[in-house]
C-alpha cells in the first residue's frame, strides 16, 4: 500500500532523529547503519529508498543540526530590541549551541571531516552565517556599524566563532573558558561600532 506524504515525512523525521543520536554517541565512523535502521523500526530497503548510503544520511542530519543552531541564534537575538545586543546574543548563542553534546561532534568534528570543508561551509553560509550577514547589514543601514565590506566582515566574524567553538569543544578546557569567550566576543564586536552619532551603545551584560 502506498504511503501518504505525511507518513513518509514522519518516517524520514524519525530516521533522522535516531541517526542523530547514533552519530552523536558513536561518531560517524563507528555508527552502524543497520543499528540505526533497527532502532528506527524500518527496513534497510526503506532507508535506501530515501538515502543512498550512510554518508548521505549524515549530510541530512548535519543540515538538521545547522538549521536548529540557526533557529536558536535567531531566537536568542530576538529577545532584545537593541541591535548591538542582538548581534552579541546571536554570536553567543551560536557558540553555546555549537558546543552542546548533541551538536558538537556532528557539527564541528565529523561534519567537515566527512563531507569536506566546502560542503560544510555552504551549509553554514545558508544558516547561521546568513543570519549574521543580515544583522550586520541592518546595523550598517541604521548607522550603528562602521561602513566596511559586509561579506569580508561576515566571513571574518563567522570564522572566529567557528574556531572558538572548536576550541571550546575541547573538554580539557578550564571551566571559565565559556565566560572568557563571552567577554572576548563583547570586546571584539565593540571594535566595529560606528562611533559617530549620539546614543549608540554596545552590547551589555545580562
Amino acid at each position: 500500500m502506498r504511503r501518504s506524504k505525511a507518513e513518509t515525512t514522519e518516517t524520514i523525521r524519525k530516521l533522522i532523529e535516531v541517526a542523530r543520536t547514533h552519530f552523536t554517541v558513536y561518531g560517524y565512523a563507528k555508527a552502524v547503519l543497520e543499528s540505526i535502521v533497527h532502532e528506527a523500526n524500518l527496513t534497510r530497503g526503506a532507508v535506501y529508498h530515501h538515502f543512498r548510503n550512510k554518508k548521505e544520511l549524515f549530510r541530512v542530519v548535519l543540515e538538521d543540526v545547522q538549521r536548529e543552531v540557526a533557529e536558536r541564534v535567531e531566537r536568542e537575538a530576538s529577545t532584545s530590541e537593541d541591535s548591538w545586543q542582538q548581534l552579541f546574543l546571536g554570536c553567543r548563542a551560536f557558540i553555546m549551541a555549537a558546543v552542546e553534546e548533541r551538536n558538537k561532534r556532528i557539527m564541528l568534528i565529523d561534519g567537515p571531516a566527512i563531507l569536506g570543508w566546502e560542503t560544510w561551509r555552504e551549509m553554514d553560509k545558508n544558516h547561521s552565517m546568513r543570519l549574521l550577514r543580515e544583522q550586520l547589514g541592518i546595523m550598517q543601514k541604521q548607522g550603528h556599524l562602521r561602513m566596511i565590506p559586509l561579506d569580508a566582515l561576515t566571513h571574518f566574524i563567522s570564522g572566529g566563532l567557528n574556531e572558538t567553538a572548536l576550541w571550546l569543544a575541547n573538554e580539557s578546557l578550564k571551566p571559565s573558558a565559556l565566560d572568557e569567550t563571552t567577554e572576548v566576543i563583547r570586546a571584539f564586536l565593540e571594535g566595529f561600532k560606528e562611533s559617530t552619532g549620539p546614543g549608540v551603545h554596545g552590547p551589555t551584560a545580562d
